[in-house]
């Protein structure tokens, strides 16, 4: 059976624990984390907090927990609304939780390709002065940006978007719209912007923290926010069996990550904008990449033929083709290159660079990339 050198880029959800993860993991001290026994997760949810400036921390199984709890706290009462990007992963790819475990309506704001929105939009699409229509309580911004391309929402939009829900008589009596951070990636936003993420939440409620993707522990989020918000998540986390026992375990490998890994985040930007440029330099007719958006470890490579579908490509570069390995897309023993994209209903093949992901492995898929972008530019030929 012939072996190939697996390149995956699907996402850094598929990124592996560390050496230092793993031993932590097997020494940790833990106890019963329902009754807030457990050390290290108690270490992790202290120190995740000091670090986002918030009072408090939870550590739950994932992020879609940790966002579900997000919005079941801050819109506790029946017949809310959260505004929430028409691309954002809540609205997207967390199976409308909100409506059906949370009875939350989820409406939508138009996300630009930064991944902001409009915030006069925002303002005209707040309700809570005529009966007929839902109270809006909780507005959510995702940062990175993942269906954007990874993009970074700038200070600036968060600053503008935090002066406007405490803006008089923007919320409801004395009660104003809360603020959430889908922050999965927020680490990555941080270290584009040279910003600690304190900064980049500093007007946020809450915030939820992937440790899973880039951070590659192999389980968890945390969600911080105020010690009367906690405690409210703790209590609902329970009821959506995210009540864990000697959790310690995979809470040390997060704690291995704040240390050994968000330190490293700046050498996947790196080698994203490598492969990134290394597109872009082909000139293809078919397939590009706007090398100007890359803005942290996600690249959108775009599909410009008509003819040619993302998942066609998707799946092409999972192939190793007769002949591929004489024309020299090998690795150094010889053996076929194959690289793992992630592909949908989109225009666009989306490669997401992580933790394991080294220089070499990078030049490996360079060399695979072109060489099925050449194929592609010789079946459709510029006209």
């Amino acid at each position: 059976m012939t072996t190939h050198s697996v390149v995956d880029l699907r996402s850094d959800t598929v990124s592996q624990p560390t050496d230092k993860m793993r031993a932590r993991m097997a020494t940790a001290v833990v106890g019963d984390d329902v009754y807030g026994e457990d050390p290290t997760v108690n270490e992790l949810e202290a120190r995740t907090a000091a670090i986002f400036g918030k009072e408090a921390g939870l550590f739950v199984p994932s992020g879609t927990m940790g966002n579900l709890l997000a919005i079941m706290v801050h819109c506790h009462r029946r017949g809310t609304e959260a505004l929430v990007g028409d691309l954002s992963h809540i609205f997207l790819y967390e199976q409308g939780g909100a409506s059906h475990l949370a009875g939350v309506q989820l409406a939508t704001l138009k996300n630009e390709q930064d991944g902001t929105f409009s915030l006069q939009d925002l303002r005209r699409r707040i309700r809570h002065e005529d009966c007929h229509e839902p109270i809006t309580s909780l507005v959510v911004v995702e940062q990175t940006h993942n269906i954007c391309g990874g993009k970074v929402v700038p200070l600036a939009f968060l600053d503008e978007l935090a002066a406007l829900v405490r803006q008089p008589g923007v919320g409801t009596g004395n009660a104003r719209i809360a603020l959430h951070m889908d922050g999965a990636r927020v680490f990555n936003a941080a270290t584009a912007l040279g910003v600690g993420v304190e900064r980049i939440c500093r007007d946020f409620d809450s915030v939820s923290i992937c440790l899973s993707k880039g951070l590659s522990a192999p389980v968890g989020s945390v969600l911080v926010g105020s010690k009367a918000f906690i405690s409210e998540a703790h209590r609902l986390r329970k009821a959506l069996g995210g009540g864990m026992r000697q959790v310690g375990v995979l809470a040390a490998a997060g704690l291995v990550a704040l240390d050994e890994v968000v330190p490293l985040l700046s050498k996947d930007h790196e080698r994203t904008n490598k492969i990134a440029n290394a597109i872009y330099e082909l000139k293809s007719p078919n397939i590009t990449v706007h090398v100007s958006s890359v803005q942290s470890n996600i690249l959108l490579v775009e599909i410009t033929q008509p003819k040619l579908t993302a998942s066609e490509f998707s799946t092409r570069l999972s192939i190793v083709d007769a002949g591929e390995v004489e024309a020299g897309v090998k690795d150094k023993n010889g053996a076929g290159i194959v690289v793992k994209a992630s592909a949908r209903d989109w225009a666009f093949a989306r490669l997401v660079l992580y933790h394991q992901v080294d220089d070499e492995q990078v030049d490996l898929a360079i060399r695979k990339l072109k060489y099925v972008i050449g194929q592609y530019d010789k079946q459709f030929p510029r006209t």
